[in-house]
């Protein structure tokens, strides 16, 4: 267990950028936490350096993305079709299947040292899953777990259940990549192309399908200041802006 712990998390909001670069930046911040604990091993515990931790918001360009236990037939759409729709094809180390990303999602990727917090993943993931059921929750829904799928749904147990917020990541040596997309106003004909999450009886949705309207760019700020203000409570931490 880390001795210095640090639960302070640097916030960085990166606008629109394409998958690949996110992933790179995210795997650049994750190296440099790793290499800090791989220093601290060999020093004694008084003299160990405090690791940093990250939560980057950032929105795709339209985007699928395959996760190491998923399944290429899960993606319904052939490369030209994907061209037609201007959507790319990417496969990642996250865990889950397949998922989109896209404009209108708000896409979240916490870079802990979960041994500034716990050392403990299946905890990790329902500590994300209540961050997003209490942010969507300022919205009038009630975001729910569905067991054995990750992720926040609607309706749960009901023939319309459906998935608002999908979840898929990564850890080494406790540090966490990847993280969780949230449909604001995305556009859902994109999850036409696949069997998201390889969850063929589900249904995806989005606040603008439920609310069934267009959310404001001051709403969508809502969005974004509720999963920070939730995520700090959820995991005691304290957002540090860039």
């Amino acid at each position: 267990m880390n001795t210095h712990q640090n639960k302070a998390v640097v916030f960085e909001d990166l606008g629109i950028k394409d998958y690949q670069s996110a992933w790179d930046y995210q795997e650049q911040l994750m190296k440099g936490i790793i290499d800090t604990k791989i220093r601290n091993r060999d020093l004694p515990p008084e003299q160990h350096h405090t690791t940093s931790n990250y939560l980057l918001f950032v929105e795709h360009p339209h985007v699928y993305t395959l996760g190491k236990s998923g399944h290429e037939e899960n993606m319904l759409a052939g490369m030209e079709q994907l061209k037609e729709i201007e959507a790319t094809f990417v496969k990642t180390n996250r865990g889950g299947d397949i998922t989109y990303h896209g404009y209108g999602q708000l896409v979240g990727y916490p870079i802990l040292d979960l041994e500034n917090f716990f050392t403990d993943i299946h905890l990790y993931m329902r500590n994300l899953e209540e961050v997003i059921i209490r942010t969507i929750a300022e919205f009038g829904l009630k975001g729910e777990r569905s067991k054995g799928e990750t992720g926040v749904w609607l309706d749960v147990g009901k023939p319309y259940a459906r998935k608002i917020c999908a979840m898929g990541v990564k850890a080494s040596r406790w540090v966490t990549l990847h993280g969780f997309a949230l449909n604001v106003n995305t556009d859902m004909r994109y999850f036409e192309y696949i069997i998201p999450c390889g969850i063929k009886d589900k249904q995806v949705t989005s606040l603008k399908r439920e609310l069934e309207r267009d959310l404001t760019p001051e709403e969508i700020e809502k969005v974004k200041s509720a999963v920070r203000k939730h995520f700090t409570e959820v995991f005691e931490a304290e957002l540090v802006n860039v």
